[in-house]
């Protein structure tokens, strides 16, 4: 059994620096990523510290330091309403906000990190609609103009198209993260009227370029919609540690070649080896007997402990299925 430890904020405490100043160098977002790997050889290694930020940062978002060992966060926009979304200007991965900066430093994780598969991390067209716009402004235009809502989603998935081209075309993987999109924060029946056309234009892109499936990385209740988000091209998901997991695998007899990531509560490699231990059982005890399935440790936060990082891998990768 594989277990995939998944560092992000936690890479830039290995190397004894703040997030955001991580995030702002290649060098040193190579440094941390190199480091994590150093310590637990995981695949993939994904180029990014606060993701979720950097495609509103290319669109014009300011990113601010938000203190201490908090990952940045989006101080403003110049985004008010969704219809100011169907104006976006198409993202130059080679020249907006940090994109240049992300795929430096995924060029040199893939010299520095031998056998791993490197990544860039992009967010969802919905994760970053509600990053432009806030999530009441995007909800409530789900709910009264779905059409807009639709078709500005289309909008960044078009611009997201060419990013994923970019990154396959170098060698790299993409990872999408949507789970802003996830239910309950968005209905299933919304989820399938103005998420998918997004999510299977991105899978649609990603498909032609590579001939495989996209990964697609989505939190929360994701059951309600999970034949959804396979339809849309999903080559890879999740399976999160707050879904129903056997719900999620009942479902998942019908798409043998999905991959599935079983996500244990990320919170515990901070705490102790006794409760890491016992959710890694849980997470085990799961995928007994199916196939197609690795564990892993969720976003370890800042403070993980590496020694329990390395101690729940050994004894998830000594298990025998």
């Amino acid at each position: 059994m594989t277990f995939v430890p998944v560092a992000y904020e936690h890479a830039a405490a290995l190397i004894g620096l703040r997030p955001y100043e991580v995030s702002r160098d290649p060098g040193l977002l190579t440094r941390a990523h190199t480091e994590a790997f150093r310590r637990y050889g995981h695949s993939p290694v994904v180029a990014g510290i606060d993701f979720y930020n950097v495609e509103a940062e290319a669109y014009g978002a300011v990113v601010q330091d938000a203190g201490g060992i908090a990952v940045p966060s989006i101080a403003s926009t110049p985004f008010r309403h969704v219809s100011d979304l169907l104006g976006l200007k198409p993202i130059d991965p080679a020249a907006d906000g940090r994109f240049p900066l992300v795929f430096e430093s995924a060029m040199r994780l893939r010299t520095a990190c031998p056998g791993a598969v490197v990544a860039v991390p992009l967010s969802g067209p919905f994760s970053i609609a509600q990053n432009l716009l806030g999530m009441e402004e995007i909800l409530v235009g789900a709910l009264s103009d779905p059409e807009v809502v639709r078709e500005a989603l289309l909008v960044i998935a078009r611009h997201l198209g060419s990013v994923i081209e970019k990154a396959l075309a170098l060698g790299l993987e993409v990872i999408v993260f949507e789970s802003s999109a996830s239910p309950p924060l968005l209905s299933p029946s919304l989820f399938r009227t103005a998420e998918v056309p997004a999510l299977a234009h991105l899978g649609a892109v990603h498909r032609k370029a590579a001939g495989r499936g996209i990964a697609f990385i989505l939190g929360g209740n994701t059951v309600p919609v999970l034949d959804d988000i396979i339809q849309a091209g999903a080559g890879s998901i999740i399976c999160p540690a707050e879904v129903d997991g056997e719900a999620f695998f009942r479902k998942m007899r019908a798409y043998p070649g999905v991959a599935v990531r079983i996500n244990m509560r990320p919170g515990v490699f901070a705490r102790s080896y006794e409760e890491a231990v016992a959710e890694a059982a849980s997470a085990l005890a799961l995928a007994t007997g199916k196939d197609n399935v690795c564990i892993g440790s969720g976003v370890l936060p800042y403070d993980a402990i590496p020694d329990i990082v390395r101690r729940i891998q050994s004894y998830i990768e000594g298990h025998q299925r």
